[in-house]
């Protein structure tokens, strides 16, 4: 008699392994805040919360008006933090890096290490962007990755990836579809996905 494997295979929990240094860190000065009053549980719930919220909606509010004002996007690129504010948008305090596409530059973004992201632009990582397949492949062979997202990319143009960090995050300002010129920012804004602003992506080309 064949013995079948199971249909769920036993994978380790978090629970299962011991914390890790930043996980110690984490947890003791997240008590030493509420110990000092410097905010509480349920401030820090209320703000997960609205993390878990977001869209992809403000970065692209973000792109459009890079689009339309050549201004914007040199501010953008120099720091997406500080061109957010000036949109009245929340970019969360760790900084973001704008890389833009251009006819001989293709970028496209990854955490190796984990999941790191501008959330608050563009609202919580997929699965995909959190599997080890992705954050390993997408380094080595970023052509074939992009080409499995529908993405084909010329060999004449470079395709540069970036490795997101819990100090700096990265967003992809897309190259603006042709025939758009007649479109206002808010038009705009829907051409851009989340996926666009990760660089796996094309913004999407208006009927």
């Amino acid at each position: 008699m064949v013995k079948k494997e199971p249909l769920h295979p036993h994978q380790r929990d978090l629970e299962d392994t011991p914390f890790t240094h930043y996980q110690i860190m984490t947890t003791a000065i997240t008590e030493l805040l509420f110990q000092k009053n410097i905010f509480s549980p349920d401030d820090l719930r209320a703000q997960l919360e609205a993390i878990d919220r977001k869209g992809p909606a403000d970065g692209a509010r973000l792109i459009a008006r890079a689009w339309v004002d050549p201004d914007f996007k040199e501010r953008m690129k120099t720091s997406v933090n500080s061109a957010a504010t000036e949109l009245g948008l929340d970019p969360g305090n760790i900084p973001i890096l704008a890389v833009e596409n251009t006819p001989e530059l293709h970028n496209v973004i990854v955490c190796t290490l984990c999941s790191c992201y501008p959330r608050m632009l563009i609202g919580l990582p997929p699965d995909w962007y959190k599997s080890r397949s992705y954050r390993a492949r997408v380094v080595r062979e970023p052509r074939t990755v992009l080409k499995e997202f529908g993405t084909e990319i010329s060999d004449k143009v470079e395709i540069r990836v970036h490795d997101s960090t819990a100090d700096l995050r990265y967003m992809v300002i897309p190259m603006k579809p042709d025939c758009t010129e007649s479109m206002d920012e808010s038009a705009l804004a829907k051409l851009v996905t989340r996926d666009t602003m990760i660089g796996v992506t094309l913004a999407k080309v208006p009927d």
